[in-house]
C-alpha cells in the first residue's frame, strides 16, 4: 500500500479491562481497523497512568491493578481514518480520543514468496 507523505495518527486511550460484545475492546478496535484496511494498528499497554477520573493505575501497587492503562495507534490517511471514528464513537465509553497529523517517512512491507 503506498501512503501520501501526510497523514493521520489517531490514539485512543482506554482501559485494559474495557470490553465489546465479550472481548478486549482494543482487540475489537485492532481487528476494525484491519477489517477496514487501514494501513496499521498498534496496542501499547502502558504500567502506570490516571485519566478524567485521576485514579492511578500502575503495576507498581501492593495489588495488582486490575485495568492498566492501554493505547492504540492507528495511522492512515484522514480519509481513511474518518470511517473508524463511527465505530468508536459507539464503543469507546470512557477514554480520550486524539488525532494529529504526521509526516509519514517511509511505510513498507515484507514481499511474501
Amino acid at each position: 500500500m503506498k501512503l501520501p507523505e501526510e497523514g493521520k495518527l489517531l490514539r485512543i486511550f482506554i482501559g485494559e479491562t474495557d470490553v465489546y460484545q465479550g472481548k478486549a475492546l482494543y482487540e475489537a478496535i485492532v481487528l476494525k481497523a484491519r477489517e477496514l484496511n487501514l494501513a496499521g494498528a498498534t496496542v501499547f499497554r502502558g504500567i502506570m497512568g490516571f485519566g478524567a477520573a485521576s485514579r492511578i493505575h500502575s503495576i507498581k501497587l501492593l495489588r495488582l491493578s486490575e485495568d492498566l492503562p492501554v493505547m492504540i495507534e492507528i495511522l492512515d490517511t484522514g480519509e481513511n481514518i474518518a470511517r473508524i471514528l463511527p465505530f468508536l464513537d459507539e464503543t469507546v465509553s470512557e477514554g480520550l480520543i486524539t488525532m494529529e497529523e504526521v509526516k509519514i517517512i517511509r511505510y513498507r512491507s515484507r514481499k511474501r514468496k
